[in-house]
């Protein structure tokens, strides 16, 4: 199939730093050409892909520091736009934008929404374009959406098997909390967790401006314990053995979390999740198998002896089972065939738990010579 994947400009493909829709994009267009499909990656300049390369911008446009996105994503869409017949497939990773542009070409667009969708400012739009057909990355993501829009399948993130190697031992024999200090992560029920248990507790997670209050007058008292470590920001290398060597990962979340990759990076290290019963956490979590799921402080500081005794191989194969970037794209590749073959325009494929099991233009990742303002003709 001739596949074009358009991705958000906001970070290079895959980021640099964080960026987790980035980073999917990235697995679905590597493992697509993986498997043969001829693939071009509409995506910022500084991206780096074994697909064809249409850059877009030079650079992500935060590091370039532009504040509002829009217009680059317009001007994008419209390159998009004109070069439609070049491709079997277009597949959209950038939210909304491109609903009224892509109308009439329905048929041979899907777009995945990546983040939440409780957001009513938005809603004018599900209700009003409701032909695009669209991949949710949970079934829980789901909820918010009105009942009239274009479901074609449920499907979970996967990452490449290697990425996060095997560890058959917990060597650290800590508690791990990767991410975001915010509100909604709950990092505080992570320190309490840890606390209680009397297991160390290691945080790998950056402070974002608009969280700058929630530290100092919440969590940063919170950490003056001999439990309690707190390391910062760490790149995908280090994330490796902090998670590999961890006894479990501490995902405590207090929102509906549309799919959480750190949870499945876990897993792939063979690290079970001690994790909140939030979001689309029983879709990833195996209970008893690749982690526990909680729903009470009580029940999370108990799981912290429980996880000691769980077969960091048998996570690590739940994860093989379910969560890698073949199995993904496997699923990316049945919605793109139904539109081929000329399904009717509300397509409807299986939800995430029917695929359950039982228990301009280059090569590789040479980068353009453009101009901050230069958009390919």
């Amino acid at each position: 199939m001739r596949i074009a994947q358009i991705a958000p400009l906001s970070e290079a493909v895959p980021p640099k730093f964080y960026g987790g829709t980035e980073r999917v994009v990235s697995w679905i267009t590597e493992e697509l050409v993986r498997q043969g499909h001829d693939v071009t990656l509409f995506a910022s300049g500084d991206s780096e892909t074994t697909a064809k390369l249409a850059a877009c911008t030079p650079e992500g446009l935060r590091l370039l520091g532009y504040r509002d996105h829009t217009a680059s994503h317009l001007a994008m869409l419209h390159h998009v736009r004109r070069r439609a017949h070049e491709f079997d497939i277009l597949h959209f990773h950038i939210d909304l934008l491109q609903y009224p542009m892509f109308e009439d070409m329905n048929h041979k667009c899907v777009t995945t929404m990546h983040g939440r969708l409780d957001v009513p400012d938005f809603m004018p739009v599900y209700r009003t374009f409701t032909g695009m057909p669209l991949v949710s990355i949970s079934d829980n993501q789901r909820e918010p959406m009105p009942p009239t829009v274009n479901w074609a399948s449920t499907i979970h993130h996967g990452l490449p098997a290697q990425n996060c190697p095997f560890y058959p031992e917990a060597k650290g024999g800590y508690l791990a909390f990767l991410g975001r200090i915010s509100p909604e992560k709950r990092p505080d029920r992570a320190i309490e967790m840890a606390k209680r248990s009397g297991v160390p507790l290691k945080i790998a997670a950056k402070v974002d401006k608009a969280d700058q209050e929630y530290w100092d007058e919440v969590i940063e008292p919170m950490i003056h314990h001999p439990l309690i470590e707190y390391i910062g920001e760490i790149n995908e290398e280090q994330k490796k053995d902090f998670l590999g060597n961890a006894l479990a990962l501490a995902f405590p979340i207090d929102w509906p979390e549309p799919f959480g990759l750190v949870m499945i990076e876990a897993m792939s290290a063979g690290t079970p999740v001690i994790a909140f019963r939030n979001g689309s956490v029983p879709e990833v979590i195996a209970d008893g198998v690749s982690g526990v799921l909680c729903d009470s402080m009580d029940e999370a500081v108990a799981a912290v002896d429980t996880v000691k005794t769980m077969s960091r191989a048998g996570v690590r194969r739940y994860f093989e089972s379910q969560f890698t970037a073949e199995c993904m794209v496997r699923k990316y590749v049945a919605v793109y065939e139904q539109l081929l073959a000329g399904q009717p325009d509300v397509i409807k494929l299986p939800t995430a738990a029917a695929f359950a099991p039982h228990y301009g233009e280059m090569n590789g990742s040479a980068r353009p010579s453009l101009s901050a303002a230069a958009m390919p003709a």
